[in-house]
């Protein structure tokens, strides 16, 4: 192996540490939730049981839901609480081959990550949650008695979670382009009309065929972008002055 090979190799080995430390926690937090599976699966489905009419409820078309469906809300939701974590051995892990200047930008962008992303996920429940359920069941017909499936709304629940937690991360997204130098903020406004067409393109393969859920997702999408344009901005012109000073 050459010393060239070295470098490499502990690369990996670094990062292979740090996945087994991120899976760790999660599954020590996962541990700890677990006694409170039906709890935590009966708060995620609340936006939908409070819209069912009286007398209605979720079922279970599959004998091992009722213990599978809990058990992995809890998983996923242990997950999101160790986000902040799994962002943290991200950023350290490329920290090293920053420069000084760089480096002062890992805690703001990291904790901007963290707070969007959980942003993103109380919008979807807190917002859409309420809006597309109400109108999905005022929707049915009379005749119609709406008994949904508790494995079918964790997958579709999740969806929406994901969908909006990461759509919320558009601004760091921005940001780290126009930092890394990969693109100009000005090219990135002259493409703001594709753009709007790309987050509406988006939020169809991502929510419900629905209007309310697409556009809910798409308009901050947009909104999101337009704030990374304009932070990566400032960014960009504090980094030149920040170099410039560091540079013999």
């Amino acid at each position: 192996m050459t010393e060239k090979d070295q470098p490499f190799i502990e690369h990996l080995i670094e990062m292979r540490d740090r996945l087994l430390k991120t899976l760790m926690v999660v599954v020590a937090i996962f541990a700890c939730m677990v006694p409170f599976a039906n709890e935590i699966y009966e708060f995620v489905a609340d936006p939908l049981q409070a819209r069912l009419t009286e007398g209605a409820g979720m079922i279970a078309t599959e004998v091992t839901s009722p213990f599978l469906t809990p058990f992995k809300t809890t998983f996923v939701l242990a997950f999101f609480v160790a986000i902040p974590f799994v962002l943290y051995q991200f950023w350290a892990f490329i920290a090293p081959g920053l420069y000084k200047h760089e480096k002062r930008l890992i805690a703001p962008l990291m904790f901007s990550s963290i707070f969007l992303f959980y942003a993103g996920m109380a919008f979807a429940y807190f917002v859409v949650f309420p809006l597309i359920f109400e109108f999905f069941i005022s929707s049915a017909s009379a005749d119609i008695k709406v008994l949904p499936d508790i494995r079918s709304y964790l997958d579709l629940a999740l969806k929406l979670f994901f969908a909006f937690g990461f759509a919320f991360e558009i601004p760091i997204a921005t940001v780290l382009l126009i930092w890394s130098g990969a693109v100009t903020a000005n090219d990135l406004a002259k493409k703001r009309p594709y753009v709007i067409v790309a987050c509406f393109a988006v939020g169809m393969l991502l929510t419900p065929p629905d209007v309310i859920s697409q556009t809910l997702l798409a308009i901050p999408m947009w909104l999101l972008f337009e704030v990374g344009i304009f932070f990566g901005r400032l960014i960009k012109k504090r980094g030149k002055k920040e170099a410039e000073v560091e540079s013999p």
